[in-house]
């Protein structure tokens, strides 16, 4: 009986990509190839117990959620940024300055170009984690 070589998440080729780009996280794919190969080339006179292969299962479904609830919740902080960076424009804030110097102005626009939003005080641009206080 062939035995299965341990196989580290970063070197396992999965068929998907070409052999030059191999996963370097385990998804569920991964997940599911490694059970199948595991149930290929099990012992027939010792197949795998049947809580075991549940317990995997489960798992899978456990990593499947988490994975939806952490995208879920990224686009929710993304969208929060958003709102924030939104109800900026027109109000007076500040900001520290390449010099590390505190400047104040009023917000003229926002963009959503990057992954965090820019805040312009006219000509300049701001990170949105870079505004230091807002006057009401």
């Amino acid at each position: 009986m062939p035995t299965v070589e341990p196989v580290a998440a970063t070197g396992l080729y999965t068929g998907s990509t070409l052999p030059t780009e191999r996963k370097q996280t385990l998804d569920s794919e991964v997940f599911l190839q490694l059970l199948v190969a595991q149930l290929q080339n099990q012992d027939p006179s010792s197949p795998m117990d049947t809580n075991e292969m549940i317990s995997q299962s489960t798992q899978l479904a456990m990593m499947e959620q988490l994975t939806a609830l952490s995208t879920t919740s990224t686009e929710a902080f993304a969208l929060t940024m958003r709102q924030a960076a939104t109800e900026l424009v027109g109000r007076t804030a500040s900001y520290i300055d390449a010099d590390d110097k505190t400047q104040t102005g009023v917000v003229t626009s926002v963009s959503f170009a990057e992954g965090t939003p820019e805040v312009f005080f006219g000509d300049v641009s701001v990170p949105l984690d870079a505004v230091s206080g807002v006057v009401s």
